[in-house]
């Protein structure tokens, strides 16, 4: 087969996408002005059984703000009550007009970008159109079932330039496999989010024009669909081909599904990555991609707290574990109504960026090493990474002392350091691994990275 007939669809993901570990989800749409979700554990929502009237309690509770719109069809949802008590009878409609009109003119993709860079990301996702199929971006394929469902604004133009400014990758989310305009609402369980995922010829070529059009006006590194995209395989086909001969080293995630399957499924058309959601059960032996909010909801819920995100320190333990099992972390955070990145949120992405500015090099262009994790002597959790000149141990937690043990074994003329010390670290074997000796007990910090090389001189016990 000559190069020009190659199928664009037969090769390896890029490499870039696999050293860039990090990314930054961006969720901001309509469901950003109510600001409301339930505060609730998916897992647990997950496990629970149906309520009374046959209503699921994962989708009566869905902490996402994102998904207002579909929880406010849902009688005796805790939004359903919410919405009474604060917005009366106010339709979802008023909430768009006010979005489009009043609110989305003072967003600021410019901070977007300076904060996701600072957090260290190495690219960054927005949601060009989530469920409620309000979007984001001037397009020539208007909604038509609802009147100014769109943004007269290029947020989404804007944001690709301030991403790319920052020497960031940028990515479009877009929603095609559920869209309120089209399908029918609300989603209470399997069958109605089946019946929800519309399959008119009149939607296949709605969202077809869409993502078309998001691929021919800003060349997105990812493609990053959700829910089902609702054509034939062979459509899908050749919008991925288009896709990739377009952007040769842009990468498609795995949700261009025929139904919403689970996220660990490739699609059966082409994939490069897999997309578990708040859980890292992805493996090494495929590409994965793990999604979660630094809080609760996916979109901005006013009250989210403290309380509700994670910590800083959790932060850089998760993007550690992910990263020394193969995978992506793709951190999402919520801007308000008028675009402001909440404080909490930006709070943790600066410290991220802050621990990274110094142990980066034990996470970005690594892969995993033979085992991902481990324990020093005094029972801190350790993470392995491998990089062409290096084994990183990253010990999640502050060494006690001015020394730290590891389950490893090292030959001999192996060097180890440490951020920030030039010297090699003194080290001798134990009868459990190895002892490193510190310049000194190190400050409380999220976890301490050891450089030890080369890498073959380094093996498990």
């Amino acid at each position: 087969m000559s190069e020009s007939t190659a199928d664009p669809l037969a090769r390896e993901t890029p490499a870039w996408y696999d050293a860039a570990k990090l990314g930054i989800f961006i969720h901001w749409s309509v469901g950003a002005v109510p600001a409301y979700a339930p505060l609730a554990n998916i897992a647990e929502l997950e496990r629970q059984p149906p309520d009374p009237d046959g209503v699921s309690k994962f989708w009566r509770r869905l902490p996402h703000a994102i998904a207002y719109q579909n929880a406010l069809l849902i009688p005796d949802s805790p939004t359903v009550h919410h919405h009474a008590a604060h917005h009366g009878e106010l339709p979802y409609e008023a909430f768009a007009a006010r979005f489009r009109d009043e609110l989305l003119p003072a967003c600021d993709p410019g901070a977007w970008a300076d904060l996701c860079a600072r957090a260290g990301a190495r690219y960054v996702v927005l949601t060009t159109k989530h469920q409620d199929g309000f979007a984001l971006w001037p397009s020539a394929h208007r909604n038509p079932h609802k009147d100014g469902w769109q943004s007269q604004r290029d947020v989404v133009g804007e944001t690709a330039e301030a991403v790319r400014a920052h020497g960031m990758r940028f990515g479009t989310y877009y929603c095609a496999g559920l869209d309120g305009a089209f399908g029918p609402l609300p989603i209470t369980g399997l069958d109605s989010m089946i019946a929800a995922l519309p399959q008119t010829q009149e939607y296949l070529d709605y969202v077809t024009a869409h993502w078309r059009e998001l691929i021919e006006r800003y060349e997105p590194s990812l493609a990053w669909n959700d829910y089902a995209f609702p054509g034939p395989r062979e459509h899908l086909r050749e919008l991925l081909r288009e896709y990739v001969r377009r952007v040769p080293d842009g990468v498609v995630n795995n949700r261009f599904q025929e139904r919403a399957g689970t996220h660990l499924d490739p699609c059966p058309v082409y994939s490069d990555f897999v997309t578990p959601e708040y859980s890292s059960e992805g493996s090494p032996e495929r590409k994965w991609e793990m999604c979660r909010s630094i809080g609760l909801s996916f979109g901005y819920n006013a009250l989210e707290s403290e309380r509700t995100y994670m910590s800083a320190e959790a932060l850089v333990h998760l993007l550690a574990d992910v990263v020394a099992r193969g995978g992506n972390l793709l951190l999402n955070v919520n801007p308000t109504a008028t675009g402001e990145i909440p404080w909490g949120e930006a709070q943790r992405l600066l410290a991220l960026g802050w621990w990274l500015r110094d142990h980066g090099e034990a996470i970005f262009d690594t892969r995993p090493w033979e085992r991902n994790a481990g324990m020093t002597l005094d029972g801190q959790p350790v993470r392995y990474t491998r990089a062409r000149e290096a084994v990183h141990a990253i010990v999640l937690g502050t060494p006690p002392s001015a020394s730290v043990e590891l389950d490893v074994a090292l030959a001999e003329g192996a060097q180890v350091t440490i951020p920030g010390h030039r010297r090699a670290l003194a080290w001798e074997a134990t009868p459990i691994g190895v002892r490193v000796q510190l310049p000194q007990a190190p400050p409380e910090q999220p976890a301490l990275s050891l450089r030890i090389s080369p890498p073959d001189a380094v093996r498990p016990v």
